[in-house]
């Protein structure tokens, strides 16, 4: 008999506080419900929400909590192997088959909203499952016909409340199914044209992992609340007062009066993105020369954009952990006010959380719940194409929202046609604004296969006025070729270097490789004054290179000498003022980087970025670097009047996107899956799947299949956290006192700081790291991990051999 009062729980506490099931169901239903309607669908997230764990209404489930929470006396003959159960009680398939059957009994349209409903509720934990799986199998179908006695359907509807059944019953028709198709139809095309086949599919593919993120944030927010029922009063309410930050901003302005004349230009750049934010939504471009001023300026378009569509958040997307904190900091100063209730800006950029997620790191995750997301490019990436839940999560906070893409040109070139498609997405259908920000804007709207997917940018949306003129009036730095046949030496580059450092007083050299930024310091190291000469590399941990950019900037400021060798990670974004570079031959839009280190103030009238090729390189792996090489050496030969002009940068992404156009898929070649295809494919069609055509009105996506060959295929790093300085060791010590007694909010805070002392280590590095025994977890299975001492130096920072040995085998 169907029950009206329920006694069944979802979780219990440490004190033996209970939260029941229907509490659970109908908040986690309520808060997807809000989420749901960035996408005018609110009852079907509310629907989602409630169903989602119906299948926790099964006897098998509440023995297993009650024994596993000390509810059930191990006495009691309820009392089961808790243990041996975690896991393995399916509660998330019951709600999932209780919407399939009311669907899949309709017409198509109703059968693919009902199989995407479905499809979250059965994938809330795991990540979204293959509707497709390699082998041609319908896995999307099989889940859904997994046998009662194991999903507990049937009994579930006899134990769960009548009231709770009859909402059900009355979200559950067919206006519900008629208004999510509606939405569904509008994905189909751009305007009035339509779209290819690849292009619907992938379109239909976002449409559904944004309402599963929409689940999957509501269900980890009551639970964690219930957990620490103090998170709730610092969960945003969603209304932003966008009037704070740009009075602020405008104040700070008024009073940053530069009299140089590129702060007039930068100037005017600014006031031009302030006037063009009122502009309706899409897609925007920011084409300024480096040290324009682009930051603020978009920021400040982004603010009052903000303002005058009443937008959500504004989340700031830079391609490197390196000059987040820089650039998190700028605009914290200009923003944020001690007496401010919560902060506005939310730096979020650390990998150290693992992605096979236990009770502690759910807690801790982050959800990107505040106004001014601060994140890197692979963080923005995993959230639409990453699988499990835990980068999935974030995807709705992109709806309603202003996306600033600093140095768009550094998109990974795999992921451009992925990329494109999410962006066109985003804009055209969950209220988003786009600007990709760039001294050196790639043809991201004129690629060689559009129909593979190409950005839809109209010519007015450049925020910048008459680009030629405002690349000729700050122009800085004249770039040099300066080729040898043979190359350029280490002694040789040496030379050179120390010749700049003497005749300007400060001399940059930006290299490809950790290795030439070792040797080159190496060799200059006893030539210079200690206090002079300093090194940069992705080795070093981000508090490390803070010191050293701090020192580095000061030294500048007060004209003392400095010579730095750095890997490219200086080159965007990072605002240092050398009177000389060097720059080792790159991709143009490198050089063009290097050339914003150069005179970037307007100090001198002109000065010179040395573009040098060295005698041997180690780039065969890199293959950025080594094609960017080869077409910019092909552009440098042209005898363009100005390297760095936007005929000159065009003119190389046209030679680079067309050498590169067959990597934009993302193609997977993966023989142990025996896998030939692209993620693109994975992701809409399934084009090369022999059960693409078996059922023509459901999805044909293999979704898990995908997010695992994303991680796989993009060699993923491993966080390590690092004993650099005094803090980095008692980080490490207080992380593994916590691990043992877990704390919450201490837990939370420590993993913050823990990104400012943590290296990224590539996968080869990695395994010579455990080979060594360098590397330790914190807790086991946590996956996260601290480095021991001996392999972290001063010098040079992290190394897969201890300090005294690095000269033989840096990494």
């Amino acid at each position: 008999m169907v029950k009206d009062k329920d006694e069944h729980i979802a979780h219990r506490r440490k004190d033996g506080k209970e939260q029941t099931l229907i509490d659970h169901l109908s908040k986690v239903g309520d808060i997807a419900g809000k989420l749901s309607d960035k996408l005018d669908i609110r009852n079907a997230g509310k629907l989602l929400g409630l169903l989602h764990d119906f299948g926790k209404y099964s006897n098998s489930f509440q023995q297993y909590i009650g024994s596993a929470t000390g509810k059930i006396n191990p006495n009691d003959e309820d009392f089961v192997d808790f243990d041996g159960l975690k896991g393995k009680i399916d509660h998330s398939s019951a709600g999932a088959q209780w919407i399939w059957e009311y669907c899949k009994g309709l017409n198509g349209p109703a059968q693919l909203v009902g199989q995407i409903l479905a499809l979250c509720i059965a994938s809330h934990h795991s990540g979204l499952i293959d509707c497709l799986k390699l082998d041609g199998e319908d896995g999307f179908l099989k889940r859904m016909a997994k046998q009662d006695v194991k999903t507990h359907k049937n009994e579930c509807l006899q134990n769960a409340p009548k009231s709770y059944i009859e909402k059900l019953e009355s979200l559950a028709n067919r206006q519900l199914l008629k208004n999510v198709y509606a939405q569904l139809q509008k994905l189909a095309c751009n305007g009035e044209k339509q779209l290819p086949e690849t292009i619907q599919f992938f379109n239909l593919g976002l449409w559904t992992r944004m309402l599963f993120s929409c689940l999957i944030d509501a269900d980890r927010i009551n639970s964690a609340d219930f957990e620490c029922p103090e998170n709730s009063q610092y969960r945003s309410n969603g209304h932003i007062d966008w009037s704070v930050p740009v009075d602020r901003l405008e104040l700070a302005i008024q009073e940053f009066e530069g009299d140089k004349p590129i702060d007039g230009l930068r100037r005017d750049i600014s006031d031009c993105c302030k006037k063009r934010a009122e502009d309706a939504q899409g897609i925007y471009t920011l084409t300024v020369p480096t040290g324009g001023g682009k930051t603020y300026a978009s920021i400040r378009y982004a603010l009052n954009h903000a303002q005058k569509h009443q937008l959500d958040r504004i989340i700031y997307i830079i391609p490197f952990t390196s000059i987040i904190e820089q650039n998190a900091q700028a605009i914290r100063e200009v923003l944020e006010c001690s007496e401010d209730e919560f902060p506005w800006v939310l730096e979020q950029h650390s990998n150290l959380e693992p992605e096979q997620q236990n009770w502690h790191s759910k807690l801790v995750s982050e959800n990107w719940d505040a106004p001014i997301v601060m994140t890197t490019m692979v963080q923005f990436l995993e959230v639409l194409f990453s699988g499990g839940t835990r980068g999935a999560r974030k995807m709705h906070q992109l709806a309603n929202s202003v996306l600033i893409f600093d140095e768009i040109q550094t998109l990974p070139i795999n992921c451009t046609h992925l990329f494109c498609n999410a962006l066109n997405f985003l804009t055209e259908s969950c209220r988003t604004t786009a600007v990709l920000c760039t001294a050196t804007q790639p043809l991201l709207d004129r690629l060689n296969s559009p129909e593979k997917g190409q950005l839809t940018i109209p010519a007015k949306n450049e925020l910048a006025s008459d680009i030629p003129k405002l690349f000729e009036d700050l122009q800085r730095a004249k770039v040099i070729p300066d080729f040898k046949p043979g190359g350029w030496s280490s002694d040789e580059i040496a030379e050179l270097s120390l010749s700049e450092f003497n005749a300007f007083g400060s001399c940059l050299i930006i290299v490809n490789t950790k290795a030439w930024a070792r040797t080159l310091y190496q060799a200059l190291e006893s030539k210079v004054e200690h206090d002079a000469i300093f090194q940069l590399s992705t080795s070093l941990c981000p508090a490390h290179r803070k010191v050293i950019f701090t020192q580095v900037r000061f030294r500048l400021d007060k004209g003392l000498p400095v010579l730095c060798i750095s890997t490219q990670l200086i080159e965007a974004g990072v605002d240092v003022d050398f009177a000389s570079v060097i720059r080792f031959l790159a991709g143009l839009d490198s050089i063009a980087q290097a050339a914003g280190r150069c005179n970037r103030n307007g100090l001198r009238e002109m000065a010179t970025v040395h573009v040098i090729n060295p005698d041997h390189e180690s780039i065969d792996l890199l293959a950025d670097i080594k094609v960017g090489r080869d077409k910019a050496r092909r552009v440098l030969e042209e005898n363009f009047d100005d390297l760095l002009a936007p005929d000159a940068i065009k003119r190389y992404f046209e030679y680079y996107f067309f050498d590169r156009s067959k990597e934009m898929v993302y193609p997977i070649k993966d023989k142990r899956l025996r896998l030939d295809d692209s993620l693109l494919n994975l992701l809409a069609d399934n084009q090369k799947n022999v059960g693409k055509n078996n059922n023509p009105h459901l999805l044909k996506q293999s979704f898990m299949t995908a997010g695992k060959v994303f991680k796989a295929i993009d060699s993923p790093t491993q966080a390590v956290i690092v004993p650099y300085g005094k803090e980095g060791k008692e980080l490490i010590a207080n992380l593994c006192g916590v691990a043992i007694d877990f704390d919450v909010k201490k837990y939370r805070q420590l993993l913050k700081q823990a990104q400012k002392y943590s290296v990224n280590v590539f996968p080869n590095v990695w395994k010579k790291l455990q080979a060594e025994n360098a590397v330790h977890e914190i807790q086991p299975g946590e996956a996260i991990y601290f480095l021991d001492e001996k392999y972290y130096s001063d010098e040079f920072g992290l190394s897969d051999k201890p300090s005294e040995l690095m000269g033989f085998n840096y990494c």
